[in-house]
């Protein structure tokens, strides 16, 4: 009996995760969900949820707010936030791309108050520290920064989301909207080409990738037609160091698109609802 329950809630808990997710994804919502009464409890909840999609759906959404600086402090010290990371990245059947999501969220929030050089080496401290957890079978993560023809409005980078998370090893991304860009971070063992490929084949968009010169300039290097296998190129310099976050810049280039706070706002309040039936009663 108890089972079928759980079974029948969880395309609900996949569809407000989704919804969250998607809400954050806009940087005009990101402080009123974090100020919402019920949304970040719901989401931390949602770390434990037995469904690994739901749970990674979750992190997305979290990576998402964490972009915001405003946002950090509030949901470092929201209770269970923190336990909670920990738990997925040292959990034994957490997948890998979600075990280094969620050490990537727990890193910026944990980084959130300390001075730069601090951080630095509290960062480098996380990351040996989940290395460790994560084994050696799963090698550093890598950034790829693409420049997306045909991202201009918040159905195109839907389509571009969906593509995004059917590849096998991409942990995490983040859209400049203004410019265009998509931010992926992605296993090291996977092939930049494979993002590329994805988005094409969304037949309206088309990837280019964000490369830095010898002289610090960036240029766009397309990537090759054939959607086949394709030889790494080791000769062209990764675009950012491991240390460096892409989102420095990324309040200066926010997305205005597609942005409705009042919906938004009375969505919240549904999945705020949907969060407490679930989990309070």
């Amino acid at each position: 009996e108890k089972m079928n329950s759980t079974m029948s809630e969880e395309p609900d808990a996949l569809s407000v995760v989704n919804q969250l997710r998607d809400l954050a994804a806009d940087p005009l919502n990101r402080r009123a969900i974090v100020q919402d009464q019920g949304c970040l409890p719901g989401l931390i909840l949602f770390l434990d949820h037995p469904n690994p999609p739901v749970v990674h759906s979750a992190l997305l959404a979290l990576r998402y707010l964490a972009e915001c600086r405003a946002n950090r402090e509030k949901m470092k010290s929201e209770l269970g936030m923190m336990l909670s990371l920990q738990n997925v990245i040292q959990k034994t059947t957490t997948p890998g791309e979600t075990k280094l999501l969620a050490s990537e969220v727990y890193d910026i929030l944990q980084s959130s108050n300390m001075s730069d050089m601090d951080n630095m080496n509290e960062m480098n401290y996380r990351r040996r520290k989940a290395q460790f957890f994560l084994g050696s079978t799963n090698k550093r993560a890598k950034t790829v920064v693409l420049h997306i023809d045909g991202l201009d409005d918040s159905s195109r980078r839907n389509l571009c989301e969906e593509a995004l998370l059917k590849i096998k090893g991409v942990i995490s991304f983040t859209f400049q909207m203004a410019v265009q860009r998509c931010v992926v971070r992605i296993r090291s063992d996977l092939k930049a080409e494979a993002l590329a490929t994805a988005i094409a084949s969304t037949k309206v968009m088309k990837a280019q990738q964000v490369v830095k010169s010898e002289s610090g300039e960036e240029m766009l290097v397309p990537f090759q037609d054939t959607p086949v296998e394709v030889e790494q190129n080791t000769d062209l310099p990764e675009y950012l160091p491991e240390d460096e976050s892409p989102t420095k810049e990324q309040d200066k280039a926010v997305s205005r698109v597609g942005s409705h706070p009042e919906g938004a706002a009375s969505w919240l309040s549904t999945a705020a609802n949907f969060l407490s039936r679930s989990f309070y009663w």
